[in-house]
């Protein structure tokens, strides 16, 4: 499988006037950075919503508690580049790349260690994997991120998937509307639509990335008949606020984008400082809900450690005591997560 031809990445300490120093190019040297044009041209000012969601940080490498792999993906992978967490659905993994590597990113201990897309022997063997486990209905291709792979070769991993009768849903995981908005084509979306019922689940996490490009973008998306909706990550810094959370949510519906998710930050190594406390999260959730359109509230979720899954917390049905919070997974099991973080307002 083949890549898009990739000639808008730019050189992030030019493109933003970033001093180099021994401390910046060793974070960059251990989590490696990239940038589009596109987005590097989002950034008003340093340390901006932009900026800090692309810009490497010292901090990154002062994270030693959090784990690489919190989610226990690598355990639940019964084949290469497949993971398996729940009975009626899979992820797979067909890119390494992105347009924009996030300073946050769930995966970031494989940013950087291989740039190469999931090989075709390794896609038939998962696609064997699928078609042997007549429960699994439901795709979820992410990476990196798919749509950095050429026509050619999604066509390949969609019509691989549809000769499976009992996968009825294709999803894919893309940040390109919000990174990259020229890869979204109308040739690309002549293919996409061949493959319906297909979602797509993007990923703004302020109102500064919804531009004229992206809402372009979600409009070639949104015509060619596919459902889209939003998974906003909670930052510290960056959207951790009820008026910020509003501005983006209402947003987004006017791109006819459906907020799914607002994703408590996962526990991964290099990520802490953009860590919030879930008592930030419930308010802000209370800011939300009766404000603005139910539409426009996202379901707001913790994906637990250990691989348990995502859990959705309500500011009404979640206890907590001091830093513990008791929660319930989808199979019934009761769950004690602690909150590491306490935010300075509390």
């Amino acid at each position: 499988m083949q890549y898009i031809k990739y000639t808008s990445a730019t050189n992030y300490k030019k493109a933003t006037n970033i001093e180099s120093s021994k401390s910046i190019d060793l974070v960059s040297s251990r989590y490696p950075v990239r940038l589009t044009d596109y987005y590097a041209g989002l950034i008003r000012q340093p340390d901006d919503a932009i900026w800090k969601q692309c810009m490497p940080d010292v901090r990154e490498l002062e994270d030693a508690d959090q784990c690489l792999d919190p989610l226990a993906e690598d355990i639940l992978s019964p084949v290469s580049g497949l993971i398996h967490r729940y009975p009626d659905r899979v992820v797979l993994l067909v890119s390494n790349r992105c347009p924009v590597y996030c300073r946050f990113c769930m995966r970031k201990r494989l940013v950087g260690c291989g740039d190469a897309p999931m090989t075709e022997a390794d896609l038939y063997k998962a696609l064997e994997y699928i078609a042997a486990h007549p429960s699994i209905h439901d795709v979820i291709l992410s990476g990196g991120d798919p749509l950095m792979l050429d026509d050619e070769s999604l066509s390949l991993i969609l019509s691989g998937l549809r000769m499976i009768a009992h996968v009825a849903i294709i999803r894919i995981g893309t940040r390109v509307p919000v990174t990259l908005p020229a890869r979204i084509t109308p040739g690309l979306c002549t293919l996409l639509k061949q493959y319906h019922p297909l979602y797509i689940n993007t990923h703004f996490n302020h109102p500064a990335e919804i531009s004229a490009d992206s809402a372009a973008a979600c409009t070639l998306l949104a015509d060619a008949g596919i459902q889209l909706g939003n998974q906003t990550v909670l930052l510290k810094g960056v959207n951790d606020s009820v008026d910020i959370m509003r501005e983006l949510m209402v947003g987004l519906l006017s791109l006819r984008v459906k907020p799914y998710y607002l994703h408590q930050m996962d526990l991964v190594k290099g990520t802490a400082h953009f860590r919030t406390s879930v008592r930030t999260g419930l308010e802000i959730m209370r800011g939300l809900r009766g404000h603005i359109s139910g539409m426009a509230v996202p379901h707001y979720v913790i994906d637990l450690p250990g691989g348990k899954g995502k859990v959705a917390v309500l500011p009404d049905d979640c206890v907590i005591q001091g830093t513990t919070l008791h929660l319930r997974t989808y199979t019934g099991e009761r769950v004690i997560y602690q909150d590491i973080t306490t935010d300075p307002q509390e």
